[in-house]
């Protein structure tokens, strides 16, 4: 296996740094109720949030699960937001997955809902990628497409707010006042590419194989 043993622990001593996924997560946990519908697409963010999120209540996580679906997300969340007009809801998504239907901003703009979307950009398609990297030795293929999409400017071209967490020292104050802008918010949330999902069962493996750390 490709030696790139991670903390699973969040680090924040360097405020500088680009936040850690769990970190992000850890906040918004903090900063949110049990009542809060987190909604999320496909990929590393998905295992993510279903990992070290801490959902307490039924019917307030909603993901596609092993069906893969990139681009349920943004969907997912504006049908929850019609049923609970006065509830908080929380797209989690990656840039792979949000711009598989990233053109329901619109609707976010159009009916002024106030739902929080997080992208978790890494700039890359995480999740394969990171089998590439461990299981391949690093050879990667289709995984790195070179986005340039800038969200906060394409959140803001929709009529949304648009806001940016490039390092620890940000994380806070932005989710704060993502959840406190009373509409529509993109939120880009700029991770490492080498951020790993874990645990995870390598291929053909079984959980007595499991691995724990990178």
């Amino acid at each position: 296996l490709t030696s790139c043993k991670r903390k699973v622990t969040a680090n924040t001593d360097d405020k500088n740094a680009l936040p850690d996924p769990l970190y992000i997560l850890q906040i918004l946990r903090n900063l949110t109720d049990d009542d809060t519908i987190i909604a999320t697409d496909v990929g590393q963010h998905q295992m993510w949030t279903a990992q070290h999120f801490g959902i307490k209540k039924p019917r307030t996580f909603l993901t596609s699960g092993g069906l893969g679906t990139m681009g349920y997300g943004l969907g997912a969340a504006i049908g929850a937001q019609y049923a609970k007009p006065n509830g908080r809801v929380v797209l989690i998504s990656g840039d792979g997955s949000f711009h598989m239907n990233m053109n329901e901003l619109t609707t976010l703009a159009s009916y002024n809902l106030p739902i929080v979307v997080l992208v978790m950009n890494n700039r890359v398609l995480g999740m394969v990628r990171q089998w590439q990297k461990v299981f391949y030795d690093g050879r990667f293929s289709a995984t790195d497409p070179h986005r340039k999409t800038d969200f906060v400017k394409l959140a803001e071209a929709f009529g949304c707010k648009g806001m940016r967490i490039s390092k620890n020292s940000e994380v806070e104050e932005v989710l704060e006042s993502a959840l406190e802008a009373g509409g529509p918010v993109v939120v880009d949330c700029r991770v490492s590419p080498d951020a790993n999902v874990l645990p995870m069962i390598p291929p053909g493996g079984t959980i007595d194989e499991i691995i724990e750390e990178m």
